[in-house]
């Protein structure tokens, strides 16, 4: 199997630069276990749960992670957040240290200091083995504050606009909870109150992962033997509470659908032999492709994502 084998043309003008007015106005593809493909409209998804089936969604929230500042001589410089750096492995946005990337990288070395405004600056204190950087924020409050300050959206690659105003709330899940993420779980962005609603009518049961998603997303796949990407590392955690529900559900017959590949790695990372999801929190490396035997996931509600990419 080659990276090659999953290359298609995807053209420019189609990938839309601004959100639709309406979450859930996307079309959607269904590809069954047997038979057509069939094209139906998003707000279609409820017909295709059984009473008893679980939704797994990411609840994980996106933070404004990028920072634009200048260096002391003036030039221009960019510091992308991508994790706290905290003892103990607990993730804690409010840490004063993280990993990040920064730009120009050559430029910014230890030592060297990138100001963002009059109330924060990012301090470089290290190169990490992987080549991002280990820095510090000073600030004059809270760190959290400061990023809402003065952070912006880290949107995609793809994405080729600066970010706005109203992608500090379209750039989000309507159920996004735990602030960690720089980039969406996109897949969950097509829901809606009501669309979720709806679910809930129909006897499914909605259960809330967390994985805060990292700059891999970002990174395109550079080699050919997929066996061979360095795969990047993200944290998650599964409660006990939906442990439970998802073991109840699966015990009653119901089916597991994960929306997006977040919540895929989360509960395929989770799970033990036996199938049942282990609750707690940890990092997963877990890179799914074929051939590949799943574990506990029973359907996945996913976006296209772009070629060459682990997604």
């Amino acid at each position: 199997m080659n990276v090659s084998d999953f290359d298609y043309e995807l053209s420019p003008e189609l990938i839309a630069q601004h959100p639709a007015d309406r979450r859930d106005a996307s079309r959607l593809l269904v590809v069954p276990p047997v038979g057509p493909f069939r094209h139906d409209r998003f707000t279609d998804l409820p017909e295709l749960f059984r009473e008893g089936d679980v939704l797994v969604v990411n609840e994980s929230r996106v933070f404004p992670a990028r920072l634009l500042g200048r260096k002391p001589t003036g030039a221009e410089a960019e510091v992308l957040l991508v994790r706290p750096v905290v003892e103990g492995g607990e993730w804690d946005s409010s840490s004063v240290l993280w990993e990040a990337l920064v730009r120009p990288g050559g430029k910014l070395k230890p030592g060297r200091t990138v100001v963002v405004s009059d109330e924060l600056s990012v301090e470089i204190v290290d190169t990490l083995p992987s080549g991002n950087r280990l820095v510090r924020l000073v600030g004059d409050g809270p760190v959290e504050a400061m990023l809402d300050r003065y952070g912006h959206m880290p949107l995609p690659p793809y994405i080729d606009r600066r970010d706005e105003a109203d992608d500090r709330e379209r750039y989000q899940t309507v159920y996004a909870r735990e602030r960690g993420s720089i980039a969406a779980p996109t897949a969950g962005l097509h829901f809606t109150d009501t669309l979720l609603a709806e679910l809930e009518r129909r006897g499914v049961t909605r259960v809330a992962i967390t994985l805060h998603v990292g700059v891999g997303t970002f990174r395109p796949v550079e080699v050919e033997d997929p066996a061979e990407h360095p795969m990047h590392a993200e944290w998650y955690s599964v409660s006990r509470e939906a442990a439970d529900a998802i073991a109840r559900a699966r015990e009653a017959g119901g089916r597991v659908w994960a929306v997006g590949t977040t919540a895929v790695r989360t509960l395929e990372s989770a799970a033990g032999p036996d199938g049942r999801v282990r609750p707690g929190a940890a990092e997963t490396a877990l890179f799914i492709r074929p051939p590949y035997d799943f574990r506990l996931v029973d359907g996945l509600i996913t976006n296209f994502h772009l070629p060459r990419s682990t997604l």
